[in-house]
């Protein structure tokens, strides 16, 4: 397989091993082999060594074997490849997402201690792994009728049991947070998911736990130590560490040894031996969605990983995702509650203030005032604010306007009290702005982000500490002394013992958001803060009313996203089917779509429509998106895919460039992206 993004040259190539390569020429280690055309060389993976070749003709030989480390492992191939075409994207932009750089100290000091403990006794290695299955076992044999499970919450034995037989689940987490043994504080779905980790090691198997960003994972390592699993039995892996840390943690997955994998997105990936169990946490978080090409999430890796491996699967959350309830409702995944006994206490002020006006135009209710200052008598207080900053939006002070900075035409914002003026886009002081529509030259402050918001409760609560936690100083964790702690969604810090009341900001300024998404993303966003209150805690939600409402106070968000797919369904939105969005000049996607329509006969041509093609944002450029049926996906991502590679290798050499210059694509595909609907 070589390493290009040219769609033409994702297959795999044939290459003669010399007979002075053949110890290291072995599947999954990095070579470099000569390409046919120009005399370039590029860099590739072994994925398969056969002793005869489908190429007729004369081979190529491999130049050289960069490293005899087998880094791409064959079920890691078959993964890439099957999510590459399954978005018809290129199996090598995969894999190198899959695969971290090399660091060659890094490498030497692993195949080193390899090398060491080959020389020990076999059962040496395996020792930890052994011990830990030993002692759960004998737990788990001599552990009397009624005592709680190991994993809490949910019956005696039914997640245990559903990891013994691989079981698909869709768990909702436990809407807490619990004291590890050794003192600190996690949510409870950490806990849950430590567990579960815990539990598959002692099955002998490893875990895949996946999760949105650092804070997590770092809850989750401090739930696993509590957890009692083997610190060198546990491979973090995310973009914080270093390419040396990345790059030995992700060896160290490589060793026949079960152990626990817990990182960010690209994770999912990970090598694992005996893989027993793949878990996401959250994973309707667009922190899940890979940025890079060819864009599949957290999500459908692991539904395909899944598939490929026979690992129990396992989707976390506090909320549930209309496509977690899609796989519900097929049967695909079995649906595991948590005990009633522990459901929050949510308050809206919707149904107190609907006779007061004054209490409606409110963005703090009076009761909300009185609850907040009765719970910061005996702890922290956690104030939930939909935007960062001190005044995230400006506007003219004449005609209300939103005022636009006078360079890039982006939003004007104030970061605090006494800073100036900035873009938001690009940051350029609007000094001498004028309004485009009044010619005024004054601002008026519109919202209230967190600084602002802490900035007001200082004033009101003056003998009480302010903290804030937003995207420029986030917080992993408070203490339990009385506190007021303003957050930014998905920013907010777990309290000791759990905060003594929830106040949810901004409610209806986040539901104003145009999305597809938007009710989904909004009960994610304030079950998550919810779940961080102390038990019987209340939670108040301000300006929100309505199924959203009651569906936060009943604790029932699969009726909620039950009600949500039934709704996509009927207008044929995602995830009721799948989407692909075609762009390029208006003859290439005009062709892409001619081709598409072609490939579809009978009754399947039903299952396909087309809207557009529209104006896209790039220059000359036009867009459609495909709306199709599950049952026909690998039809449409094979058709484009087609259609993407005649695009790419009919392109002419424009007179006047070099021989080896060729223009730009002028088709580009992308799968089940959201955004283009919002």
């Amino acid at each position: 397989m070589l390493e290009s993004p040219l769609p033409q040259l994702d297959r795999l190539f044939d290459y003669r091993i010399p007979e002075a390569l053949l110890s290291d020429a072995q599947p999954g280690v990095r070579v470099k082999v000569p390409l046919r055309s120009a005399g370039r060389v590029s860099r590739a993976y072994i994925v398969e060594v056969t002793n005869h070749a489908d190429y007729v003709g004369t081979l190529s030989d491999i130049e050289e074997v960069v490293s005899p480390v087998a880094v791409l492992t064959p079920d890691v191939w078959q993964l890439a490849r099957r999510v590459a075409t399954r978005a018809a994207g290129n199996a090598s932009d995969v894999v190198r997402i899959a695969v971290p750089p090399r660091t060659v100290r890094v490498e030497k000091a692993w195949a080193a201690k390899q090398a060491a403990a080959a020389a020990t006794t076999a059962g040496a290695a395996a020792a930890p792994v052994a011990a830990a299955a030993s002692a759960a076992a004998a737990n788990d044999a001599a552990a009397p009728a009624g005592v709680t499970p190991a994993i809490a919450g949910y019956g005696d034995g039914v997640v245990e049991g559903a990891l013994r037989a691989r079981a698909r689940l869709a768990i909702t987490a436990v809407p807490t947070v619990r004291q590890t043994p050794g003192g600190e504080w996690v949510g409870a779905w950490a806990e849950t998911m430590a567990a579960m980790a815990a539990f598959t090691l002692g099955l002998g198997r490893s875990s895949i736990l996946v999760v949105p960003d650092y804070r997590d994972q770092e809850q989750l390592a401090t739930a696993l130590r509590g957890a009692g699993v083997p610190v060198d039995l546990v491979s973090p892996l995310d973009a914080h560490q270093t390419n040396p840390e990345r790059y030995g943690h992700f060896l160290e997955c490589l060793e026949a040894v079960p152990r626990v994998i817990i990182g960010t997105r690209s994770a999912i990936y990970a090598p694992a031996h005996d893989l027993g169990l793949i878990a996401l946490w959250d994973e309707a978080d667009p922190l899940h969605d890979e940025p890079l090409s060819p864009y599949v999430s957290s999500r459908d890796t692991a539904l395909v990983r899944q598939e490929l491996s026979g690992a129990a699967l396992a989707f976390v959350s506090h909320s549930r995702s209309s496509e977690v309830e899609r796989l519900v409702e097929l049967g695909f995944l079995r649906d595991v509650a948590q005990s009633p006994r522990f459901l929050p206490n949510v308050v809206p002020t919707s149904a107190q203030s609907s006779n007061d006006r004054l209490a409606q135009s409110a963005r703090i209710p009076s009761s909300a005032w009185n609850a907040v200052r009765k719970a910061l008598e005996t702890g922290p207080v956690l104030v939930q604010v939909a935007r960062p900053g001190y005044a995230p939006v400006l506007a003219c002070a004449s005609c209300t306007n939103p005022a636009h900075c006078l360079v890039c035409e982006g939003p004007l914002r104030q970061a605090s009290r006494s800073s100036p003026p900035s873009c938001a886009w690009c940051g350029a002081i609007a000094a001498q702005w004028q309004c485009r529509h009044c010619e005024g030259t004054t601002f008026r402050l519109v919202g209230q982000g967190s600084t602002r918001t802490a900035e007001e409760l200082g004033r009101a609560f003056p003998a009480t500490r302010i903290i804030v936690s937003d995207g420029s100083r986030s917080l992993g964790d408070v203490g339990s002394a009385p506190a007021l702690v303003i957050a930014t969604r998905g920013a907010e810090p777990v309290a000791a013992g759990g905060y003594h009341a929830v106040l949810l900001l901004d409610g209806e300024r986040m539901l104003a958001r145009e999305s597809l998404t938007v009710g989904e993303d909004c009960l994610r966003w304030w079950s998550n803060a919810i779940a961080l209150a102390a038990p019987r805690a209340p939670a108040i939600i301000v300006g929100v009313g309505g199924d959203l409402a009651r569906t936060l106070v009943t604790w029932q968000h699969a009726r909620f996203a039950s009600a949500e797919l039934a709704d996509r369904r009927r207008l044929r939105f995602p995830p009721a089917v799948r989407i692909a969005t075609v762009r390029g000049t208006p003859e290439a996607v005009a062709k892409a779509v001619q081709e598409l329509h072609d490939s579809v006969q009978g009754e399947d041509s039903a299952k396909i429509d087309v809207l557009g093609p529209v104006p896209d944002e790039t220059d000359d450029f036009v867009r459609s998106i495909v709306r199709f049926d599950y049952a026909v996906g690998a039809n449409v991502a094979s058709t484009l895919r087609a259609a993407v590679i005649k695009n790419a290798t009919s392109r002419r050499k424009i007179p006047g460039k070099p021989a080896n210059y060729r223009p730009p694509p002028t088709l580009r595909v992308r799968f089940d992206d959201l955004e283009i609907l919002d």
